[in-house]
């Protein structure tokens, strides 16, 4: 599926007064079932196979395997299964042992229609993020790898955690801006610590508009911490002007998984003897 086609699909949605929804698929299953849930996107990330592996989310940015090649095995499962849905495949842009210039034709050959910046390093803070920038495996090398997918044509959907990263995504031809506010709450495994919905209503607002000063007609969806549930991005939704939709992750494939089997599970064991 060409970019442009993609955009044109997405903008009709718009129109019609539909959100954008992108649903991080760890499985085949996930994915399949969420294109028959109307999902407008799917995306592959190493995170998914750690999420359903029972692991948090963030097992994705440590050293427990290669996020690259994980992504391309995963797009071996994913990709045959969906049938009309563009697939994008999350790229860790700071990995030093890919020319990013040959991985990226080779996902797009793959069958990948774009490209998201995960694993990234926008999700750390602190010395270890700053030595992180002064040695060469900064937040710039995932900016440099959206602009190199949007040369290919593809879609890009990067992560941005403030207004100087939707600048340069902005800035690099992203497509939509995913206004990431922190690893998402709730459920087994996730986190406890996170914005409020309001400080991230006012967080989101600061990235769309520095987005729109590069480009008036960048979307943006939002993603994580507290928008954890369809009610929590209804609230933002409304609340942020420019904000179309809604990418989950944990929130659709997670909480479905941990809910649906546990609600089955209790349901089966009900029978009595």
């Amino acid at each position: 599926m060409l970019r442009s086609e993609i955009l044109q699909r997405f903008k009709e949605q718009i129109k019609e007064g539909n959100i954008l929804l992108g649903v991080g698929a760890g499985t085949g299953i996930t994915a399949k079932s969420s294109e028959a849930g109307g999902a407008d996107m799917l995306i592959v990330y190493n995170s998914g196979r750690y999420r359903m592996a029972g692991r948090g989310s963030l097992a994705g940015l440590l050293s427990y395997g290669d996020a690259n090649q994980i992504v391309v095995e995963m797009g071996s499962e994913v990709l045959p299964v969906v049938k009309d849905t563009p697939v994008l495949a999350g790229v860790n842009g700071t990995d030093p042992f890919r020319v990013m210039d040959v991985f990226l034709k080779e996902l797009k050959s793959q069958g990948f229609c774009g490209v998201q910046n995960f694993p990234t390093v926008g999700l750390i803070d602190g010395v270890f993020r700053q030595n992180l920038e002064e040695t060469g495996m900064g937040y710039d090398l995932e900016v440099d790898m959206i602009k190199k997918a949007h040369e290919l044509d593809m879609l890009t959907t990067p992560y941005v955690f403030n207004e100087e990263q939707a600048k340069k995504m902005a800035e690099a031809g992203a497509d939509i801006l995913v206004a990431h506010m922190g690893l998402t709450t709730k459920g087994s495994i996730g986190a406890k610590t996170a914005l409020t919905l309001d400080d991230s209503v006012e967080r989101i607002q600061k990235i769309v508009n520095a987005g729109r000063e590069v480009n008036p007609d960048i979307l943006a969806i939002c993603h994580g911490g507290p928008i954890a549930e369809p009610q929590d991005a209804a609230y933002v939704i409304e609340k942020v002007d420019g904000i179309v939709g809604f990418f989950g992750a944990s929130s659709i494939e997670r909480f479905a998984a941990e809910k649906g089997i546990k609600e089955q599970s209790e349901a089966f064991k009900q029978i009595r003897l």
